[in-house]
């Protein structure tokens, strides 16, 4: 069976929770690089449903990621609803970013051993990668790091990969038009950045 052939018969077989997860999902990011409150709305939709789709795909760690998001959309739309010149786009230093990197790197292998040889977690370091990386660029959203973007470009790619395995094929497209949005979002916040700079 080709892969076009797979993709289409796995979309046809795409329950209804994967549909409506998907679609949030996809509505958060655009709304999430216009930089408007309410793509925390469809953040906790998307996640509610992940967490059980993930559990049920045994993907273990994603799952707790996903109810990470649960909690991140709150603290998103709380963060983003109360601040005011705080609003502004901010960027990391170099130093920042490779400490960022270092750290998620360690707790994903951590994570990964653990999970590889203790549980029946399913693509255990790919996932405990994903997770890792999600889990901090997830914070840089609630606070408008701008760098943001350039982390979920590489995690999305590589989750497209980790749910296609699992045969959630519509979720593997979202996936890929996540990577397309994120390369959008990163250029629309760079040229917010600039604009704030000439302020």
């Amino acid at each position: 069976m080709s892969f076009t052939t797979q993709l289409l018969e796995g979309l046809k077989a795409t329950s209804a929770i994967e549909w409506v997860a998907v679609s949030s999902s996809i509505i958060y990011v655009v709304l999430a690089a216009k930089r408007l409150i309410l793509c925390w709305f469809f953040a906790f939709i998307a996640s509610v449903l992940f967490v059980y789709l993930c559990y049920m795909g045994k993907l273990y760690i994603e799952a707790l990621l996903q109810f990470f998001y649960v909690v991140m959309a709150l603290v998103g739309w709380f963060s983003w609803k109360h601040s005011s010149s705080d609003s502004l786009i901010k960027t990391w230093t170099t130093n920042l970013h490779v400490r960022n990197i270092l750290v998620s790197s360690l707790l994903a292998f951590i994570i990964g051993f653990l999970f590889d040889n203790f549980t029946q977690q399913a693509s255990p370091y790919v996932d405990a990668f994903t997770t890792c990386f999600s889990l901090s660029a997830t914070y840089m959203v609630a606070q408008k790091i701008l760098g943001n973007w350039l982390y979920w470009i590489v995690i999305d790619l590589v989750s497209i990969y980790l749910y296609a395995e699992r045969d959630y094929y519509l979720t593997a497209v979202q996936y890929a038009l996540f990577t397309l949005l994120a390369v959008y979002g990163f250029w629309v916040w760079q040229q917010e950045y600039k604009r704030q700079k000439l302020c």
